[in-house]
Protein backbone atom coordinates (compact mmCIF):
# COMPACT_ATOMS: atom_id res chain seq x y z
CA UNK A 1 0.00 0.00 0.00
CA UNK A 2 1.40 3.38 -1.03
CA UNK A 3 1.71 5.99 1.72
CA UNK A 4 0.35 8.61 -0.71
CA UNK A 5 -3.41 8.18 -0.43
CA UNK A 6 -4.41 11.74 -1.25
CA UNK A 7 -3.05 14.46 -3.53
CA UNK A 8 -4.45 17.59 -5.11
CA UNK A 9 -2.78 16.95 -8.48
CA UNK A 10 -1.89 13.44 -9.68
CA UNK A 11 0.33 13.15 -12.75
CA UNK A 12 0.82 9.83 -14.55
CA UNK A 13 4.23 9.48 -16.20
CA UNK A 14 7.74 10.48 -15.09
CA UNK A 15 8.94 11.38 -18.57
CA UNK A 16 9.28 14.72 -20.35
CA UNK A 17 5.57 15.58 -20.34
CA UNK A 18 4.74 14.45 -16.83
CA UNK A 19 7.79 16.02 -15.19
CA UNK A 20 7.58 19.25 -17.18
CA UNK A 21 3.94 19.64 -16.15
CA UNK A 22 4.81 18.90 -12.52
CA UNK A 23 7.69 21.40 -12.41
CA UNK A 24 5.84 24.21 -14.14
CA UNK A 25 2.63 23.56 -12.21
CA UNK A 26 4.58 23.88 -8.95
CA UNK A 27 5.84 27.28 -10.12
CA UNK A 28 2.36 28.37 -11.19
CA UNK A 29 0.75 27.30 -7.90
CA UNK A 30 3.32 29.29 -5.96
CA UNK A 31 3.03 32.32 -8.22
CA UNK A 32 -0.77 32.37 -7.97
CA UNK A 33 -0.85 31.70 -4.23
CA UNK A 34 -2.79 28.47 -4.77
CA UNK A 35 -0.35 26.03 -3.21
CA UNK A 36 3.07 24.62 -4.06
CA UNK A 37 4.90 21.55 -5.32
CA UNK A 38 3.84 19.50 -2.29
CA UNK A 39 0.34 19.44 -3.81
CA UNK A 40 1.65 17.42 -6.77
CA UNK A 41 2.35 13.70 -7.01
CA UNK A 42 3.97 12.12 -10.08
CA UNK A 43 3.62 8.35 -10.41
CA UNK A 44 5.27 5.99 -12.86
CA UNK A 45 5.08 2.22 -13.19
CA UNK A 46 8.81 2.10 -13.90
CA UNK A 47 11.19 4.87 -12.96
CA UNK A 48 12.19 8.38 -13.96
CA UNK A 49 12.67 8.36 -17.74
CA UNK A 50 12.07 4.59 -17.84
CA UNK A 51 9.84 4.85 -20.91
CA UNK A 52 10.13 6.59 -24.27
CA UNK A 53 11.78 9.76 -22.89
CA UNK A 54 14.75 7.77 -21.58
CA UNK A 55 15.64 6.26 -24.97
CA UNK A 56 14.63 9.18 -27.19
CA UNK A 57 16.95 10.34 -29.94
CA UNK A 58 16.79 13.75 -28.30
CA UNK A 59 16.44 15.96 -31.38
CA UNK A 60 14.92 19.40 -30.74
CA UNK A 61 13.66 21.17 -33.85
CA UNK A 62 11.08 23.52 -35.28
CA UNK A 63 11.02 21.82 -38.67
CA UNK A 64 7.30 21.23 -39.23
CA UNK A 65 5.10 21.83 -42.24
CA UNK A 66 2.08 22.46 -40.00
CA UNK A 67 1.77 26.07 -38.69
CA UNK A 68 0.37 24.91 -35.34
CA UNK A 69 3.28 22.52 -34.78
CA UNK A 70 5.80 25.15 -35.78
CA UNK A 71 4.42 27.78 -33.40
CA UNK A 72 4.24 25.28 -30.55
CA UNK A 73 7.79 24.06 -31.16
CA UNK A 74 9.14 27.62 -31.15
CA UNK A 75 7.78 27.91 -27.60
CA UNK A 76 9.28 24.53 -26.68
CA UNK A 77 12.72 25.53 -27.97
CA UNK A 78 12.57 28.60 -25.73
CA UNK A 79 12.00 26.34 -22.71
CA UNK A 80 14.97 24.14 -23.70
CA UNK A 81 17.07 27.29 -23.99
CA UNK A 82 15.98 28.53 -20.55
CA UNK A 83 18.28 26.08 -18.70
CA UNK A 84 20.56 24.19 -21.13
CA UNK A 85 22.79 22.87 -18.36
CA UNK A 86 19.99 21.26 -16.34
CA UNK A 87 18.35 19.93 -19.50
CA UNK A 88 21.67 18.70 -21.01
CA UNK A 89 20.72 20.65 -24.12
CA UNK A 90 23.09 21.29 -27.04
CA UNK A 91 21.90 24.23 -29.22
CA UNK A 92 23.80 23.23 -32.36
CA UNK A 93 20.98 23.88 -34.85
CA UNK A 94 19.13 21.62 -37.27
CA UNK A 95 19.26 21.08 -41.05
CA UNK A 96 16.46 19.81 -43.31
CA UNK A 97 18.04 18.71 -46.60
CA UNK A 98 15.51 17.79 -49.28
CA UNK A 99 14.82 16.79 -52.91
CA UNK A 100 12.76 18.72 -55.45
CA UNK A 101 9.45 17.04 -54.50
CA UNK A 102 9.74 18.62 -51.05
CA UNK A 103 11.18 22.02 -51.97
CA UNK A 104 7.87 23.87 -51.93
CA UNK A 105 6.91 22.39 -48.55
CA UNK A 106 10.27 23.27 -47.01
CA UNK A 107 10.14 26.78 -48.46
CA UNK A 108 6.76 27.18 -46.76
CA UNK A 109 8.35 26.15 -43.46
CA UNK A 110 11.10 28.71 -43.95
CA UNK A 111 8.67 31.53 -44.78
CA UNK A 112 6.56 30.82 -41.72
CA UNK A 113 9.60 30.46 -39.46
CA UNK A 114 10.66 33.89 -40.64
CA UNK A 115 7.15 35.23 -39.93
CA UNK A 116 7.34 34.13 -36.27
CA UNK A 117 10.93 35.35 -35.85
CA UNK A 118 12.54 31.90 -35.73
CA UNK A 119 16.03 32.27 -37.19
CA UNK A 120 16.80 30.05 -40.19
CA UNK A 121 18.42 30.16 -43.62
CA UNK A 122 17.05 28.67 -46.84
CA UNK A 123 19.23 27.62 -49.77
CA UNK A 124 17.65 26.58 -53.08
CA UNK A 125 18.88 24.84 -56.22
CA UNK A 126 21.07 21.79 -56.76
CA UNK A 127 24.32 23.68 -57.20
CA UNK A 128 23.84 26.14 -54.35
CA UNK A 129 22.63 23.40 -51.98
CA UNK A 130 25.66 21.24 -52.74
CA UNK A 131 28.03 24.18 -52.35
CA UNK A 132 26.46 25.13 -49.00
CA UNK A 133 26.80 21.60 -47.63
CA UNK A 134 30.38 21.22 -48.88
CA UNK A 135 31.29 24.47 -47.15
CA UNK A 136 30.45 22.64 -43.91
CA UNK A 137 31.50 19.07 -44.83
CA UNK A 138 33.97 18.78 -47.70
CA UNK A 139 33.03 15.10 -48.19
CA UNK A 140 29.33 15.85 -48.73
CA UNK A 141 28.03 13.86 -51.72
CA UNK A 142 24.26 13.34 -51.39
CA UNK A 143 22.52 13.29 -54.77
CA UNK A 144 19.30 14.98 -55.91
CA UNK A 145 19.27 17.64 -53.20
CA UNK A 146 17.63 20.92 -54.26
CA UNK A 147 17.08 22.72 -50.94
CA UNK A 148 18.62 23.14 -47.50
CA UNK A 149 16.76 24.66 -44.56
CA UNK A 150 19.26 25.49 -41.83
CA UNK A 151 17.61 26.27 -38.50
CA UNK A 152 20.09 28.20 -36.38
CA UNK A 153 18.23 27.31 -33.16
CA UNK A 154 17.30 23.83 -31.96
CA UNK A 155 19.73 20.92 -31.67
CA UNK A 156 19.54 17.95 -29.34
CA UNK A 157 19.57 16.95 -25.68
CA UNK A 158 20.88 13.87 -23.88
CA UNK A 159 17.77 11.85 -23.07
CA UNK A 160 18.19 10.42 -19.56
CA UNK A 161 20.31 13.35 -18.35
CA UNK A 162 17.65 15.85 -19.37
CA UNK A 163 14.85 13.84 -17.75
CA UNK A 164 16.76 13.52 -14.47
CA UNK A 165 17.60 17.23 -14.63
CA UNK A 166 13.91 17.99 -15.02
CA UNK A 167 13.02 15.64 -12.14
CA UNK A 168 15.51 17.43 -9.89
CA UNK A 169 14.00 20.82 -10.73
CA UNK A 170 10.53 19.46 -9.89
CA UNK A 171 11.68 17.89 -6.62
CA UNK A 172 13.41 21.13 -5.63
CA UNK A 173 9.95 22.71 -5.83
CA UNK A 174 8.52 20.07 -3.48
CA UNK A 175 7.00 17.73 -6.09
CA UNK A 176 6.79 14.08 -4.97
CA UNK A 177 7.79 11.39 -7.50
CA UNK A 178 6.59 7.86 -6.77
CA UNK A 179 7.99 5.09 -8.99
CA UNK A 180 7.10 1.42 -9.30
CA UNK A 181 3.37 2.11 -9.13
CA UNK A 182 1.09 0.91 -11.94
CA UNK A 183 -2.30 2.47 -12.65
CA UNK A 184 -4.89 -0.30 -13.07
CA UNK A 185 -8.05 1.80 -13.33
CA UNK A 186 -9.96 4.83 -12.06
CA UNK A 187 -12.88 5.63 -9.78
CA UNK A 188 -15.36 8.22 -11.01
CA UNK A 189 -17.81 10.51 -9.28
CA UNK A 190 -21.31 9.09 -9.83
CA UNK A 191 -22.86 12.48 -10.57
CA UNK A 192 -20.19 14.49 -12.39
CA UNK A 193 -18.27 11.54 -13.95
CA UNK A 194 -15.04 13.30 -12.91
CA UNK A 195 -12.05 11.23 -11.82
CA UNK A 196 -11.95 10.97 -8.03
CA UNK A 197 -9.25 8.33 -7.55
CA UNK A 198 -6.55 6.34 -9.29
CA UNK A 199 -6.63 2.60 -8.74
CA UNK A 200 -3.07 1.25 -8.59
CA UNK A 201 -1.33 -2.00 -7.73
CA UNK A 202 -0.25 -0.31 -4.48
CA UNK A 203 -3.69 0.96 -3.47
CA UNK A 204 -6.02 3.85 -4.38
CA UNK A 205 -4.81 7.45 -4.65
CA UNK A 206 -7.51 10.13 -4.31
CA UNK A 207 -7.00 13.29 -6.38
CA UNK A 208 -8.73 16.53 -7.26
CA UNK A 209 -7.19 16.78 -10.71
CA UNK A 210 -5.44 14.26 -13.00
CA UNK A 211 -2.84 14.88 -15.71
CA UNK A 212 -1.90 12.01 -18.02
CA UNK A 213 1.51 12.04 -19.73
CA UNK A 214 1.95 8.31 -20.29
CA UNK A 215 3.70 8.36 -23.68
CA UNK A 216 3.18 5.15 -25.68
CA UNK A 217 1.08 3.67 -22.85
CA UNK A 218 -1.69 6.18 -23.54
CA UNK A 219 -4.01 3.54 -25.04
CA UNK A 220 -4.46 1.60 -21.81
CA UNK A 221 -4.98 4.78 -19.74
CA UNK A 222 -7.38 6.07 -22.40
CA UNK A 223 -9.42 2.87 -22.17
CA UNK A 224 -9.41 2.93 -18.35
CA UNK A 225 -10.88 6.42 -18.63
CA UNK A 226 -13.59 4.96 -20.90
CA UNK A 227 -12.79 7.32 -23.77
CA UNK A 228 -13.62 6.55 -27.45
CA UNK A 229 -11.85 3.55 -28.99
CA UNK A 230 -12.41 4.84 -32.53
CA UNK A 231 -12.79 8.22 -34.18
CA UNK A 232 -14.14 9.43 -37.52
CA UNK A 233 -11.73 11.32 -39.75
CA UNK A 234 -12.17 12.94 -43.14
CA UNK A 235 -9.89 11.67 -45.90
CA UNK A 236 -8.46 13.62 -48.84
CA UNK A 237 -11.45 12.43 -50.87
CA UNK A 238 -13.77 14.23 -48.46
CA UNK A 239 -15.29 11.01 -47.16
CA UNK A 240 -15.39 10.12 -43.49
CA UNK A 241 -14.16 6.82 -42.17
CA UNK A 242 -13.97 5.32 -38.71
CA UNK A 243 -10.48 4.36 -37.57
CA UNK A 244 -8.86 3.09 -34.35
CA UNK A 245 -7.99 5.81 -31.86
CA UNK A 246 -4.41 4.57 -31.43
CA UNK A 247 -1.92 2.72 -33.60
CA UNK A 248 1.72 1.92 -32.89
CA UNK A 249 4.75 2.74 -34.98
CA UNK A 250 8.19 1.25 -34.45
CA UNK A 251 10.82 3.99 -34.34
CA UNK A 252 13.94 3.08 -36.28
CA UNK A 253 16.99 4.41 -34.44
CA UNK A 254 20.49 3.29 -33.61
CA UNK A 255 24.14 4.24 -33.18
CA UNK A 256 27.24 3.83 -35.31
CA UNK A 257 30.06 2.92 -32.93
CA UNK A 258 32.69 5.48 -33.94
CA UNK A 259 34.25 8.49 -32.22
CA UNK A 260 31.51 11.18 -32.16
CA UNK A 261 34.19 13.73 -33.10
CA UNK A 262 34.25 12.05 -36.51
CA UNK A 263 31.32 14.25 -37.53
CA UNK A 264 32.86 17.60 -36.69
CA UNK A 265 32.63 20.23 -39.40
CA UNK A 266 35.64 21.18 -41.53
CA UNK A 267 36.14 24.16 -39.21
CA UNK A 268 36.30 21.84 -36.19
CA UNK A 269 32.91 22.81 -34.77
CA UNK A 270 30.08 20.61 -33.52
CA UNK A 271 27.71 20.10 -36.46
CA UNK A 272 23.98 20.74 -36.50
CA UNK A 273 21.61 17.79 -36.45
CA UNK A 274 21.43 16.52 -40.05
CA UNK A 275 18.12 15.38 -41.58
CA UNK A 276 18.17 14.21 -45.19
CA UNK A 277 15.16 13.22 -47.29
CA UNK A 278 15.97 11.94 -50.76
CA UNK A 279 14.35 10.43 -53.82
CA UNK A 280 17.72 9.39 -55.25
CA UNK A 281 18.23 5.59 -55.43
CA UNK A 282 19.73 4.25 -52.21
CA UNK A 283 22.43 1.68 -52.96
CA UNK A 284 24.03 -0.65 -50.41
CA UNK A 285 27.73 -1.10 -49.70
CA UNK A 286 27.90 -4.04 -52.08
CA UNK A 287 26.21 -2.16 -54.91
CA UNK A 288 22.74 -3.67 -54.50
CA UNK A 289 19.59 -1.54 -54.73
CA UNK A 290 17.99 -0.89 -51.32
CA UNK A 291 15.18 1.40 -52.50
CA UNK A 292 14.20 3.71 -55.31
CA UNK A 293 11.41 5.26 -53.24
CA UNK A 294 11.59 8.41 -51.15
CA UNK A 295 13.70 7.74 -48.04
CA UNK A 296 14.89 9.78 -45.09
CA UNK A 297 17.43 9.67 -42.26
CA UNK A 298 18.65 11.89 -39.44
CA UNK A 299 21.93 11.76 -37.54
CA UNK A 300 24.17 13.60 -35.11
CA UNK A 301 27.31 13.02 -33.04
CA UNK A 302 26.34 12.08 -29.50
CA UNK A 303 28.77 11.41 -26.64
CA UNK A 304 25.89 10.15 -24.50
CA UNK A 305 25.17 7.37 -27.00
CA UNK A 306 28.88 7.00 -27.77
CA UNK A 307 28.90 7.40 -31.52
CA UNK A 308 26.91 8.78 -34.44
CA UNK A 309 23.27 8.40 -33.46
CA UNK A 310 20.15 8.78 -35.55
CA UNK A 311 17.36 6.99 -37.35
CA UNK A 312 15.05 6.65 -40.33
CA UNK A 313 11.33 6.43 -41.10
CA UNK A 314 9.30 4.13 -38.79
CA UNK A 315 6.91 1.32 -39.65
CA UNK A 316 3.53 0.33 -38.23
CA UNK A 317 3.27 -2.43 -35.61
CA UNK A 318 0.17 -3.68 -33.84
CA UNK A 319 1.66 -4.83 -30.54
CA UNK A 320 1.15 -2.99 -27.27
CA UNK A 321 4.36 -1.41 -25.82
CA UNK A 322 4.74 -3.96 -23.00
CA UNK A 323 4.55 -6.91 -25.41
CA UNK A 324 6.97 -5.62 -28.04
CA UNK A 325 10.38 -7.25 -28.11
CA UNK A 326 13.51 -5.17 -28.61
CA UNK A 327 15.87 -6.94 -30.98
CA UNK A 328 17.34 -5.06 -33.94
CA UNK A 329 18.90 -8.24 -35.28
CA UNK A 330 16.01 -10.72 -35.09
CA UNK A 331 13.86 -11.97 -37.99
CA UNK A 332 11.53 -9.60 -39.83
CA UNK A 333 8.41 -9.39 -37.66
CA UNK A 334 6.03 -6.67 -36.45
CA UNK A 335 6.88 -7.88 -32.94
CA UNK A 336 10.37 -6.41 -33.20
CA UNK A 337 11.07 -2.76 -32.48
CA UNK A 338 13.82 -2.21 -35.07
CA UNK A 339 13.61 -3.87 -38.47
CA UNK A 340 16.44 -6.31 -39.25
CA UNK A 341 17.55 -4.29 -42.29
CA UNK A 342 17.66 -0.94 -40.49
CA UNK A 343 21.35 -1.03 -39.51
CA UNK A 344 22.55 -1.77 -43.05
CA UNK A 345 20.20 0.63 -44.85
CA UNK A 346 20.82 3.48 -42.39
CA UNK A 347 24.60 3.09 -42.65
CA UNK A 348 24.28 2.95 -46.45
CA UNK A 349 22.32 6.20 -46.31
CA UNK A 350 25.04 7.78 -44.16
CA UNK A 351 27.58 6.77 -46.79
CA UNK A 352 25.31 8.18 -49.52
CA UNK A 353 25.48 11.54 -47.74
CA UNK A 354 29.12 11.65 -46.63
CA UNK A 355 32.15 9.73 -47.85
CA UNK A 356 33.58 9.44 -44.33
CA UNK A 357 30.91 6.79 -43.56
CA UNK A 358 31.77 4.56 -46.50
CA UNK A 359 31.96 0.84 -45.57
CA UNK A 360 31.12 1.31 -41.90
CA UNK A 361 27.93 -0.74 -41.46
CA UNK A 362 29.91 -3.34 -39.50
CA UNK A 363 30.44 -0.76 -36.74
CA UNK A 364 26.73 -0.40 -35.99
CA UNK A 365 26.31 -0.96 -32.24
CA UNK A 366 24.36 -4.06 -31.24
CA UNK A 367 22.22 -2.52 -28.58
CA UNK A 368 18.52 -1.59 -28.53
CA UNK A 369 17.50 1.94 -29.45
CA UNK A 370 14.40 3.59 -30.78
CA UNK A 371 11.14 2.41 -29.24
CA UNK A 372 7.41 2.32 -29.82
CA UNK A 373 5.34 5.41 -30.50
CA UNK A 374 1.57 5.65 -29.96
CA UNK A 375 0.08 7.65 -32.83
CA UNK A 376 -3.28 9.37 -33.07
CA UNK A 377 -5.37 9.05 -36.28
CA UNK A 378 -3.65 12.02 -37.93
CA UNK A 379 -0.23 11.40 -36.31
CA UNK A 380 -0.35 14.65 -34.34
CA UNK A 381 -0.70 15.22 -30.59
CA UNK A 382 -3.88 15.45 -28.59
CA UNK A 383 -3.83 17.99 -25.75
CA UNK A 384 -7.23 18.32 -24.12
CA UNK A 385 -9.34 18.03 -20.99
CA UNK A 386 -11.68 15.08 -20.45
CA UNK A 387 -14.11 14.11 -17.67
CA UNK A 388 -13.98 17.67 -16.28
CA UNK A 389 -10.81 17.17 -14.24
CA UNK A 390 -8.45 15.14 -16.42
CA UNK A 391 -5.97 16.72 -18.81
CA UNK A 392 -4.42 14.33 -21.34
CA UNK A 393 -1.09 14.95 -23.06
CA UNK A 394 -0.98 12.37 -25.86
CA UNK A 395 2.00 13.22 -27.99
CA UNK A 396 2.08 10.86 -31.02
CA UNK A 397 5.85 10.58 -30.68
CA UNK A 398 6.60 14.29 -30.68
CA UNK A 399 6.89 14.15 -26.90
CA UNK A 400 10.56 14.44 -26.04
CA UNK A 401 11.18 17.68 -27.94
CA UNK A 402 7.95 19.21 -26.58
CA UNK A 403 9.38 20.27 -23.23
CA UNK A 404 7.26 23.41 -23.26
CA UNK A 405 3.89 21.66 -23.40
CA UNK A 406 3.98 21.01 -19.65
CA UNK A 407 4.44 24.75 -19.08
CA UNK A 408 1.38 25.56 -21.22
CA UNK A 409 -0.70 22.88 -19.50
CA UNK A 410 0.30 24.22 -16.08
CA UNK A 411 -0.76 27.72 -17.11
CA UNK A 412 -4.04 26.38 -18.46
CA UNK A 413 -4.79 24.64 -15.16
CA UNK A 414 -4.38 28.05 -13.52
CA UNK A 415 -7.03 29.50 -15.85
CA UNK A 416 -4.82 30.81 -18.67
CA UNK A 417 -6.13 29.52 -22.05
CA UNK A 418 -3.48 28.67 -24.62
CA UNK A 419 -3.81 29.40 -28.33
CA UNK A 420 -0.84 27.06 -28.90
CA UNK A 421 -2.63 24.05 -27.39
CA UNK A 422 -6.04 24.75 -28.98
CA UNK A 423 -5.24 23.30 -32.45
CA UNK A 424 -4.56 19.92 -30.78
CA UNK A 425 -7.96 19.57 -29.11
CA UNK A 426 -9.71 16.22 -29.48
CA UNK A 427 -12.75 17.78 -31.19
CA UNK A 428 -10.66 18.64 -34.26
CA UNK A 429 -11.57 15.27 -35.76
CA UNK A 430 -15.30 15.92 -35.51
CA UNK A 431 -14.81 19.51 -36.64
CA UNK A 432 -12.74 18.35 -39.65
CA UNK A 433 -9.83 20.59 -38.68
CA UNK A 434 -6.95 18.15 -38.84
CA UNK A 435 -3.42 19.28 -39.63
CA UNK A 436 -2.04 19.44 -43.19
CA UNK A 437 0.46 16.79 -44.27
CA UNK A 438 3.68 17.27 -46.21
CA UNK A 439 5.52 15.13 -48.77
CA UNK A 440 8.00 13.90 -46.15
CA UNK A 441 8.42 10.11 -45.69
CA UNK A 442 8.01 10.63 -41.93
CA UNK A 443 4.43 10.30 -40.56
CA UNK A 444 4.92 13.08 -37.99
CA UNK A 445 5.68 15.66 -40.67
Amino acid sequence: MTSFKNTKYAIIGAGIHGLSTAYHLALELKKNGKGNGADILVIDKGGIGAGASGIACGVVRNNYYQPAMRELMAQCVEVWESDPEAFSYHPVGYMQISPECMRQDVNSIFEQQRAIGYESEFIEGTSDSSEYMKSIFSDWRAQGITSVLHEKRGGYANNSKSVYGLAKKAENEGVKILTGVTVTGFKFDNQSEAVKALETDKGDINCEYLVVGAGPWIKSIWEHLELPKTVKITGKDGKQKEVPMWIYWSLQEGTLGVDPNMLKTDSGDKPPVIHVDSDAPLVGEEGEMITEKLWGIYYKPDFHFGGIQGGSAPFIVQSEPDSVKVDPYGPASPDFVVGPDFAYSWCSALSHCQKRFEGMSGLFKKEPSGGIGAFSPDSFPIFDEFRQNCYIIADSNHGYKMLGVGKLVAEKLMGEPSSLLAPFRFSRYEEKESHPTSNSPFPWS
